[in-house]
């Protein structure tokens, strides 16, 4: 365990250090100052950096140093932060609270937060496109699978799904599992599926990797379900209760906690059978079992 923590500190510090490398405006003048406040605001928030940990494990898994993989990890976190900064909005899930700091649209305002969100959207592509150790292949791979898991088809795709979901009062299983595949689980798998393209690995591998994030995601997500009824508001660092007052449907609501816990254990042992398929995967077994228990 002692081992695991400090890899996992490795690899966040490393994060921390290359996010305030990419986020650097040298160029920018005056007017834009505001807008880059905000989205280092959020950026820098805290938060557990899952997805680029899961980028730099897979690349080790696969064996390579997985300071090659710096690029598409901070990447990938600007694209989360982006959607929390949208997600937070007025016009969506409204909450006031993101990581125990007030949302960047009440740091800020509406519009600037907007548009923070926007830049971090596209950033990512920029980096990844100017990265000098990655090969043109490998850019290419990894900007049409993240744009990808993003998009329509993507997370963005889940949360409208998400939105749909609220008016509705037939909300099924396999409705949620459709719904957090998309909104959860597609940064999730892009994350492991990157670190796998980084190290050179083979389609089989890489599509491997996408199948144990998807189900990653969907544990991820059901835990986030119960957290929402048996936490609170500081150790979460946001509104609980949100999901009751949404009237979204979710497996607690569903199943009860209980259930839900059961199911989120089961798919947990999914993923990590199909880790089984990588060699070096002692770090992402207890990165698995630490997520499933986790309380915020």
């Amino acid at each position: 365990m002692s081992n695991f923590k400090e890899k996992l500190s490795e690899y966040i510090a490393f994060t921390e250090e290359n996010l305030k490398k990419y986020s650097l405006c040298p160029g920018a003048v005056s007017a834009q100052e505001n807008l880059i406040k905000a989205m280092n605001y959020s950026l820098e928030a805290g938060g557990k950096r899952i997805r680029p940990v899961l980028v730099y494990a897979f690349c080790e898994a696969c064996g390579k140093d997985y300071r090659i993989a710096s690029a598409p990890a901070c990447g990938i976190e600007m694209i989360h932060t982006f959607s929390l900064i949208h997600d937070d909005l007025p016009a969506m899930d409204n909450d006031d609270f993101r990581r125990g700091k007030p949302s960047c649209h009440k740091a800020f305002d509406e519009a600037t937060a907007i548009l923070a969100g926007d830049a971090l959207s596209v950033l990512p592509f920029e980096i990844i496109a100017n990265d000098s150790v990655l090969t043109s292949e490998q850019k290419v791979n990894i900007i049409s699978c993240l744009a990808k898991a993003v998009g329509r088809d993507g997370m963005i795709g889940g949360q409208v799904i998400d939105m749909e979901n609220e008016t509705k009062n037939d909300v099924d299983e396999a409705n949620l599992r459709n719904m957090y595949k998309h909104k959860t689980g597609e940064l999730i798998a892009v994350s492991c599926m990157m670190g796998c393209i980084c190290a050179g690995a083979d389609s089989k591998t890489v599509e491997a990797a996408a199948e144990y994030g998807y189900r990653l995601g969907l544990a991820f997500q059901i835990i986030d379900d119960i957290l929402d009824v048996t936490s609170t508001t500081e150790e979460l660092g946001k509104p609980v209760g949100s999901d009751s007052e949404e009237n979204k449907t979710t497996f607690v609501t569903l199943y009860g906690v209980e259930k839900a816990q059961e199911i989120a254990g089961n798919i947990t042992g999914e993923a990590m059978s199909l880790l089984e398929k990588f060699g070096n995967n002692d770090f992402l077994r207890e990165l698995t079992e630490m997520l499933l228990c986790r309380k915020n």
